[in-house]
Formats: C-alpha cells, structure tokens, sequence
C-alpha cells in the first residue's frame, strides 16, 4: 500500500471529498462490492445506493464540515468519530455526531459501518 492509500489518509480524502460535494471522488475511494451501513435503519447500501444518499445530502445544503473528534487507525481499517455542521439553503443549521468504522482493503474502501442519529437532518431539511 503507498502512502497515499494508507487508510488514514483515505478516510481523510472521503470526508474531504463529501465537504466539497465531489463524488465523483467518493466513488473513486470505494472498492468493487463496498457495503455502507446504517444503524438507524439497519440496512447495507451498494455504492450507488450510498452515493444516492449523498447526492441528496450535499444538494439539501450549501456547506458542510466534518469536526472530526478522532480518527484512529485500527486492525483492517479506521475508526473515525465526528460531528458534521451543515447549513441549509434556507439558512438552517445542523450538527450531527456520528460514528463510522471504515474497512480498508488494497487501498480501497470496502465497508462502513456508520453510527448516528438522522433525527438533526431531518429537523433541519424536513
């Protein structure tokens, strides 16, 4: 693995990427057959799937920042805590902590396991 796919720095260019809105990026990042899933609904997303939800995501804001609050390297991956601030097209802010377990495998994302509460998007955007 080189130094620019170790994990750290890959997580770090996936939460780089969704604060800018590209993509086209995201996609890069992820292996063939990653696997995103959600607790709060307990459902694993293809790509495309995951990419659906973050499309919605950067057009129902006009800016978004990660606090990232720990991003730790672990056995086969990262562990990355944070809270994401995002504002509205209407003015309306929301922070929103979450909790992703990201596996990493030949410089590539394969799998999130991602831990948070939509209920601040929701109130938000909704």
């Amino acid at each position: 693995m080189t130094a620019a796919s170790a994990p750290l720095d890959l997580v770090a260019r996936l939460i780089g990427a969704i604060e800018t809105g590209d993509l086209a990026d995201v996609r890069s990042l992820y292996g063939p057959g990653a696997v995103i899933w959600t607790c709060f609904d307990d459902h694993e997303r293809d790509v495309d799937s995951s990419l659906r939800v973050l499309e919605w995501l950067v057009g129902a804001t006009t800016e978004r920042h990660y606090e990232v609050t720990r991003r730790t390297e672990i056995e086969g991956g990262v562990l990355q805590q944070h809270v994401l601030h995002a504002t509205t097209p209407a003015g309306r802010s929301f922070s929103m902590p979450a909790c992703l377990v990201i596996k990493v495998d030949d410089g590539h994302i394969t799998r999130i396991d991602e831990y948070l509460d939509p209920k601040p998007v929701v109130g938000a955007i909704g």
